[in-house]
């Protein structure tokens, strides 16, 4: 199937490769279908474009590549609204806020986008009671 995304123009996507948000993303209820797109050659960084809405696009990193000792428990409510059954069937991402220069970009570690996998169901999740925040420099001063 086709979309139109916000960095590439018309993209040809495959439907297995849609993630779904049961209850969509926090501000965007109604999102609820998300498709992971390469930004970088490295993959390091990524785009949660949405299926329906060009201009919601979102860059993404996997947190543990910059966050060596990032670590949070999932509660019993999201392993079982994702179905999940194994720990290695998870990956989780972090939504950046890119800065100008990008040096300055941060990291939102306490709401973490994890997704199944198995199944591509997927959950931004609200940490709470941890030391996370919102807004994590990538790269150290």
């Amino acid at each position: 199937m086709e979309i139109d995304t916000l960095y590439f123009g018309t993209k040809q996507i495959q439907e297995d490769d849609i993630v779904t948000f049961e209850h969509g993303i926090p501000g965007f209820q109604e999102e609820k279908n998300f498709v992971f797109l390469p930004f970088t050659e490295d993959n390091i960084y990524q785009i949660m474009q949405s299926v329906q809405t060009k201009e919601l696009a979102f860059v993404v990193t996997n947190p543990f590549v910059f966050f060596k000792d990032y670590e949070f428990d999932l509660d019993d409510s999201t392993i079982n609204q994702l179905e999940i059954q194994e720990k290695e069937d998870l990956t989780v991402y972090s939504i950046l806020t890119v800065q100008d220069p990008f040096i300055e970009t941060t990291a939102n570690l306490q709401a973490p986008v994890i997704i199944n996998q198995k199944n591509n169901k997927a959950k931004q999740l609200i940490l709470s009671n941890v030391p996370y925040k919102t807004k994590h420099r990538l790269f150290e001063e």
